[in-house]
């Protein structure tokens, strides 16, 4: 009985000649997801914003959008959002932060439960005040910052400061397109959107750390192999394990946004895009050859591709 095998053993493409491209357009890339954040933002969830989330279902049929806009805006409640998701009966109701702390906001709540009356059922409830949204958005960023700072310790004693500034540039470059896109598409960033944040710091980080397990143990074995021929070998060594991970991941996040409903579509999305397009690219692109740049194997002979065992890999 045969292997299914979605990748050859003896794979040899090279990798390496596209850096002279990869590394201007995530340059580019990098550049423009940097300018949307600042000149078109993030959507903020009610979790760092503030104000109140409502999930409620209608019980007779479709739900009205446009009546239930109609009578929520006529509550004084100031900014109010309907958005309809999964079912033509859910909708998602955002109320603006009121003031008066969260007195205001629990009777804010009990109007739109009175104009609503019993026509829907009410699934989530959130309310989440100021203070609370501002700190949880501080301990947010600073868990993030804490998190990028522990990978480059932990690879600098792993391997070498060149492996450990390589993962690193590699990891903010996936937040940074990360954050591009959610910029781009609108997705709520709330709590959520930092998990899925650290999951992609972590899973780009082992998909790195496994290539320059590769690598070390290639310099170590082939002293006069050059450096763009030892990590195209080692990327190609590595490629089927890539990919059959990407690929396994990929289906599960397939199926939890498509089937995961609103209050994670967020991290669903986000992950998608994360895990499964930048972290891949990033990993086999950016993470290997910048140690090139970064001086690693510096003196080896360029020019001979035997290496020293007289041995091919």
């Amino acid at each position: 009985m045969k292997l299914l095998r979605i990748v050859p053993d003896d794979t040899k493409f090279d990798f390496m000649r596209f850096r002279r491209i990869s590394f201007p357009i995530s340059a580019l890339l990098s550049i423009i997801a940097i300018s949307l954040y600042f000149f078109h933002g993030l959507n903020f969830g009610i979790d760092f914003r503030g104000g109140t989330l409502m999930e409620v279902q209608s019980k007779a049929g479709d739900a009205d959008l446009a009546k239930m806009r109609a009578t929520l805006g006529g509550l004084g409640l100031g900014e109010v959002q309907l958005q309809q998701f999964g079912t033509p009966r859910d909708v998602l109701i955002r109320l603006a932060e009121q003031p008066g702390g969260d007195a205001a906001q629990q009777a804010a709540v009990q109007k739109v439960r009175t104009a609503l009356g019993q026509d829907v059922e009410y699934r989530r409830v959130e309310v989440v005040g100021p203070r609370v949204s501002g700190e949880l958005l501080s301990y947010g960023v600073v868990g993030l910052m804490l998190a990028i700072f522990a990978i480059l310790i932990y690879l600098w004693f792993r391997f070498e400061w060149q492996f450990a500034l390589g993962a690193m540039i590699a990891n903010v470059h996936d937040i940074v397109l990360t954050i591009g896109f959610m910029s781009i598409t609108q997705v709520d960033f709330d709590l959520t959107s930092i998990a899925a944040l650290l999951t992609i710091l972590g899973y780009s980080l082992n998909d790195t750390v496994v290539i320059y397990d590769r690598i070390r143990e290639m310099l170590r074995r082939y002293k006069k192999m050059s450096m763009p021929d030892l990590l195209n070998a080692s990327v190609n060594q590595t490629l089927s394990r890539s990919v059959i991970t990407h690929l396994t991941v990929s289906l599960a996040l397939l199926a939890l946004l498509l089937f995961g409903g609103h209050a994670i579509h967020s991290f669903t999305a986000t992950m998608m895009f994360g895990v499964v397009l930048v972290g891949t690219y990033t990993s086999v692109f950016i993470a290997a050859p910048i140690l090139i740049y970064l001086g690693v194997g510096t003196g080896r002979d360029a020019l001979s591709a035997a290496p020293e065992r007289d041995a091919k890999p």
